[in-house]
Order: structure tokens, then sequence, then C-alpha cells
């Protein structure tokens, strides 16, 4: 089969696209004829070693995401899945499993979902990891219930217009930073509220905004305010980090315990199975009900894998998804 793979951890130009032995699935697996994949920054990550995690031997065959269809099941998969239905699965390439940018990939039954009828793969794919991610942060991880405030710094992205759709959909009232170009975008999405992250008087302005506080803040930017963040909670309010990997911000405790408030580090790597499946099932209702549209996408085959990573670190795909065909 053909596939984007490494065969050691290193800069894009180490990504090469070829001819590898086609897997076969192991007990509790599925192979999956993959329609299409595309590429997270974690997946760059994972291919520079930024990320350490297992990895199986070399060569490696790189990405998170798939959406295919099934071709067979091996023992002990059980009889969830029958050939031809069309599946998806966020949770390849690292922990010791292969990943997805190939012709066939084999899947844990347990990381594998079933699409929603009607919802096209090739859109599809492009939203599942940064939906996820948004879900987990949210409920998971920063204890949204019914209600409340959000502020979604960087909400102008695809993980940050995920957390709005998300946020709005329980009830929450959101308050959204990102660049001019994207507030109509954010609004759209439900931000009751959306400020320019460049004004000079921000933290002035989204206090103004939020005088009770706020209830969950989650930044995608990857530029951790931490003593801006603080001072807008609420009583016992959530910071969720989860993006700026070289980031080491200042954190001011005083005014964090006094609040009751809490720090949370969230990486979509570590969510556990049954994590993942919970978020899946939102992400599928959001799905079949119209929402979590990638707002850009790009298609190529799969053997651009190399350029993607390249153009992906170098800031050149803001708000673009690029879907990869094998």
């Amino acid at each position: 089969m053909r596939a984007a793979y490494i065969e050691q951890l290193g800069p894009p130009d180490l990504v090469r696209f070829g001819e590898l032995p086609p897997p076969e699935p192991g007990h509790g697996e599925v192979l999956v004829d993959v329609l299409a994949t595309t590429v997270n920054p974690v997946d760059a990550f994972v291919r520079s070693g930024l990320f350490r995690t297992a990895l199986p031997p070399f060569p490696f065959v790189l990405g998170r995401d798939l959406v295919g269809t099934v071709a067979a099941t091996g023992p002990g998969a059980g009889s969830g899945f029958s050939a031809g239905e069309t599946v998806w699965c966020d949770s390849l390439g690292h922990d010791g499993r292969q990943g997805a940018a190939a012709e066939q990939a084999v899947v844990p039954a347990d990381r594998l979902y079933r699409l929603p009828p009607g919802v096209r793969p090739e859109e599809a794919v492009a939203v599942f990891h940064p939906a996820a991610t948004a879900h987990l942060a949210l409920f998971t991880h920063g204890g949204l219930g019914t209600g409340g405030t959000v502020l979604v710094g960087g909400a102008g992205g695809n993980v940050g217009s995920a957390l709005v759709e998300f946020a709005v959909r329980a009830g929450a009232r959101v308050l959204a930073t990102a660049a001019p170009r994207d507030h109509a975008h954010v609004r759209s999405l439900g931000a009751a509220e959306v400020v320019d992250y460049r004004a000079p008087d921000l933290a002035e302005r989204l206090a103004a905004l939020a005088p009770e506080g706020v209830d969950v803040h989650v930044d995608t930017s990857g530029h951790n305010d931490l003593r801006a963040a603080v001072a807008l909670l609420a009583h016992r309010g959530r910071i969720v980090v989860m993006s700026g990997a070289r980031d080491e911000p200042t954190l001011p405790v005083g005014p964090l315990y006094m609040k009751d408030g809490s720090v949370r580090g969230f990486a979509i790597s570590h969510a556990t199975v049954a994590e993942l499946a919970q978020a899946a099932a939102a992400v599928n209702e959001l799905l079949a009900a119209g929402g979590l549209r990638p707002r850009a996408v790009e298609h190529h085959p799969l053997s651009a894998m190399a350029d993607t990573h390249r153009r992906m670190e170098a800031g050149e795909l803001h708000g673009t998804r690029v879907v990869l065909r094998p």
C-alpha cells in the first residue's frame, strides 16, 4: 500500500511517500480502507520528537485522523462493525499505534466510530481532532455544565471555533478573542461578544464584559497569559491550558487560590478510550445537526504530506484544514 511515513524523527523533509506492506488487523482491531486523512499540529510534534510518545518500529506511518470504510475485522473485534460501513478515528499515530496516512490502517475497535448518515467524509475528517479536543477541554477538563460564562481565546481557529459551538450548545455565554478578520465567523457560531486579541485594553474590555467573572477560560493561541486569565476568573473558575508546548508563563498563585480557582493542563493524546468515545458521540451529534463544518479546506493527494507539515510549521495554514486522499 502507499503511505506517508518517516524512518527517523526530525524535520518535515524526512517525510517519505511510498510503498509499505499492508497492515493486518490483530486482536480487537478493524482494518479500514482510508478515504481521507488530515494533519494536526500534534502530528508535527510527534514527527519532530517534541512530543515524546511510544512509537512502533520504523517505518512509522504518520497521522491521527482518518475516515474510511471497514474492510475486515480481526479476531476479538466483535460484531460491532460490518464491511463497507463508513467509520472514523482520531487517535492513531501515537502510543504505539501506526498512523492513518495510508491506503489502509488498522484501528482498535474501541477507538473507531461510525460517521453519521448524510455527513460528507471529506468535510468531517477535517474537524474530528479539533472538535474532540474542544469537547474534552470544555467538559472533561473544564467541568462546564449548563450555562455559565466561557472565554475562548483564539476563537477563529479550528479548535477555537469548535469550543464556541460546543459552549453555546451547552447554554453558556461565550466571550471570544480573535483577529478582526474572524469576528463575523465567530459571531455566526453564537459568541455573545468578540474582541480583537491585539486590543491594548483587552484585559479591561473582557473584565467589563464579564463582571461576575469567567467560569471556564480556554486559550488556543499558544500564548498563555495566566496573570490576565486568573484576574478574569469567577469564584471556582477553571483555566484549561491546552496549547503552547514551549510556553512558560507566570502563575499568580495568591489570586488563584483566593478565588478557589484551578489550572488544568490538557493534551488529547492522554485522553482515555472512554473519554474519546464520549467526545466522539458529542462530535457525531453536532455533525448530524449540521454543525462543526470546516471554514476552509484544501484537498491534496497523500503525497503532499511533507509539504503540508512544512506549511503548517511555517504558519501558512491559518484557519485552513488540509485533507489528504490516498
